[in-house]
This record gives structure tokens, sequence and C-alpha cells, in this order.
């Protein structure tokens, strides 16, 4: 018999995601994902699991959910003609404006939703990583809204250079805990709060700030972030009259891109990018662009691309963004790239920081490095597409950056001498 073209097994495996049929009951999309942890946490996450099945679609927690999104969080967050990024790149931009959600960026949705969770599982306290500190600050405030204690694993070196979102965990009644094993930054943070999380796995809730780790949970942090790209894609369509021919989002573990990601993944004429941190160069420990630059291998319980060396040794990453330095990635953003469906590129450090100084002077916003990636990605898009249409997930703002920034200095003309 005939082997099916790859093309054909491709479209099947994205309408097998798009009919729910993926993550499957192994916790695997297509050769990506699963379950690969100490089996201490085995009883937790399959009581996870169940919580999941149990209450997600469960009509009185979508509600309390619904609602809390909409009086605590903001939501819907507006859909912005870009205007003057328009002009200077000759294209039809829009930015989907997570940034104004509240705490200052995406994360706000899952760690709410989750928290909902961890409270109807029976939890008595919340375990929590960061990297750049704003899942931090989101699972404090929605900790405090829902009356829960909240400690927060945050790497040595992200702290130091997150110091504003660090104040704002403990003034939310969290307690920070500075890692300084390991990379001492996000991957090193999630290591200690697993730790945490196989000393007590009955008690504690572990929420896991991006679509990372073993099953369930990159199924649940996307099903609690799609309301960005729901939103997006009805917003679209009645500001712009249309759907854009292309979407871009930041990638780190890739939590706020498979949230905008997942509406447009059924419609073939939108050009999906996400754009991963190709920080100071090409060659191993000096970025973190998985998708990019990674192979095949297990990562933190799940089986994704990572950033590894020949024999196997997960290598450090280099970014000026601290919520893109991650060794890893989620598994379904593999599994994207592994059926053609999303691409996935690099945008360096030098790039990063003249993006971000553009949409300050062109839009207004102090967007947050991490996003700044994004906008590198979809200036040299439009560039080679001039006049199209293109969405852009600004995922959060820039406020919780400027202890870097000061030491770069703005690279626009027009700021000389100020």
């Amino acid at each position: 018999m005939q082997a099916k073209p790859k093309e054909q097994d491709d479209a099947a495996l994205l309408a097998a995601l798009l009919a729910g049929e993926l993550p499957d009951a192994r916790g695997r999309f297509g050769a990506f994902g699963g379950r690969y942890v100490p089996e201490t946490l085995v009883p937790a996450l399959e009581r996870l699991e169940a919580g999941v099945r149990d209450y997600l679609r469960e009509p009185g927690f979508q509600e309390e959910f619904c609602h809390e999104l909409f009086e605590w969080v903001g939501r819907p967050t507006a859909l912005t003609p870009a205007r003057g990024l328009s002009r200077a790149w000759g294209a039809d931009v829009w930015l989907k404006r997570e940034d104004l959600a509240h705490t200052g960026a995406h994360k706000i949705n899952n760690a709410i939703g989750q928290a909902l969770l961890a409270k109807r599982l029976g939890a008595k306290r919340v375990i929590a990583e960061t990297g750049a500190g704003q899942h931090g600050v989101a699972s404090a405030a929605a900790c405090a809204r829902i009356g829960l204690p909240c400690r927060v694993y945050m790497g040595a070196v992200d702290i130091s250079r997150q110091a504003p979102n660090v104040d704002r965990m403990r003034r939310l009644g969290a307690e920070v805990v500075a890692v300084e094993s390991g990379d001492k930054t996000l991957r090193a943070a999630i290591d200690e709060a697993l730790r945490d999380w196989v000393s007590d796995p009955d008690g504690t809730y572990y929420l896991l700030g991006s679509a990372v780790g073993p099953h369930p949970y990159p199924y649940l942090v996307r099903e609690m972030h799609r309301c960005i790209g729901d939103e997006a894609r009805a917003q679209m369509l009645k500001q712009a009259g249309k759907l854009p021919d292309a979407v871009f989002a930041c990638v780190g573990g890739g939590s706020n891109a498979i949230g905008l990601f997942h509406a447009f993944l059924g419609d073939p004429d939108v050009e999906i990018v996400g754009v991963e941190a190709g920080g100071i160069g090409s060659g191993l420990g000096q970025n973190a662009a998985t998708l990019a630059t990674g192979t095949p291998g297990v990562l933190q319980g799940s089986y994704t691309m990572i950033l590894q060396d020949p024999n196997g040794q997960v290598q450090e990453t280099q970014s000026v963004s601290a919520g893109l330095d991650y060794s890893g990635v989620g598994p379904e953003h593999a599994f994207l790239q592994s059926i053609g469906r999303v691409r996935y590129e690099a945008a360096g450090d030098a790039d990063v920081l003249d993006a971000l100084d553009e949409v300050c002077a062109e839009e207004g916003i102090l967007t947050a490095l991490e996003t700044a990636h994004a906008f590198v990605g979809a200036r040299e898009w439009a560039r080679k597409n001039p006049g199209k249409t293109m969405l852009i997930g600004n995922s959060g703002r820039g406020d919780k950056d400027m202890s870097t920034l000061v030491q770069h200095p703005t690279t626009r003309a027009r700021h000389a001498g100020a």
C-alpha cells in the first residue's frame, strides 16, 4: 500500500487538534507532550486531569471564570489600530492589547483560572514559578483574590533584573523565593517549584505559568488563554472587516502565543508566526530560540523541542528578555511546527531593543521586551508583504523592564539629546 503524502497526514493531525481530539489520552500532540514525572507526582497530575475534565466545561466554573475575567481582569481587552506603525511599515497593523489586562500582561487569564480550579480541588496553598515576573505577579494577585497563600519561585538572575515585579508580588502577599541553583533563571525556578510540589502533592497546587510541563498543563494553560484569540478574531472581523493576513506573537514557553494562535489555526489563508529569543548569536547558549535551533527531548515533564548539546545536556540560554529565557517550549508549539501550520523564527537582542523603541515612538506604547520580539518578526514580514493586514499580540507592558532598558539607551535618532 502506498504511503499517504505528508501533507495529508499533517492536515489530518490539524483537523484532529481543531476537533478537540488532541492532546490524546496520553497527553500527546502528535509526537510531543506526554507526562514524564516522578511517581510521587502522578497522583497529583491525575487528580488535576480529573479536575480539568470535571470542572473546565462545567457551567458553574465557566460562569465564575468569565465573571472574573470581565469584572476583575478587564476583558475583553482592546484591539488597537497601530496607525504609526502602519505608516512606517506600509502595512495595516493591529494590536491585541493584553498589556491593558489587570497586572499588565496576559498571564492573569491563566492565573485566575487555575486559582479558581485550585480552590475547587481543595488546595491549601499555591506555588508558582516566574521568569519576567508577570506570572508571579498574576499568581500573587489571583491568590489574594480567592484567599489562598502563594509562594513564587524566581531565579536569582531574574530577581535582579525584574525588581519592580518582585516588590509587587510581595505587596500582593506572596512569598518570593530566590533560586540560586542551575542557571538562576526560569528553568531553575520551575525545577524548584517541582521539588516543592513533590514534597506535598496533596495539599499544594502548582500554578504553572506557561503552556509547558507534563499533561494536562499545556492543554489547561492554552484553554485559559484562548480568550485572547477568540476575542481578537471577532474584533478583527468587526473592526477591520476581515481576518488578518498574518498573526504574530512572541514565544518562550508559549502561553500568550498559543492563546492567540488557536483561534486562527483553522483559517488556511492566515499565516501564523511565532518569534523566539535570538539573543546574541546562533550558537548553543547564545539564544533561547528552541524551535529554530533545538532538538527533540524531555524537559520538565514533557517531550518537546529543547536546547541541548549532542550529549543531551540541557543548555543555558541568553536573552535580553527574562520571560523568553527558557531552554524548552510548549509541546503544542513543537507539534504545530512539525505539521507546518505555524512558522517560528528568532529575533536578536539588538533588533528587539530597536523595535521596542519604534513602538514607543510611533504608538505611545511601552511594550515588554518579550513582546518586542513579535514586533521584529512583524516588521520584517511587512517589508516583504506591503499593504497586507497583520495582527500582533501585545502580550504585556514594559514597565517591568525599565531597569534593563536604562542600560540600553534608545537607538532612535529622534530622541538624541533628549
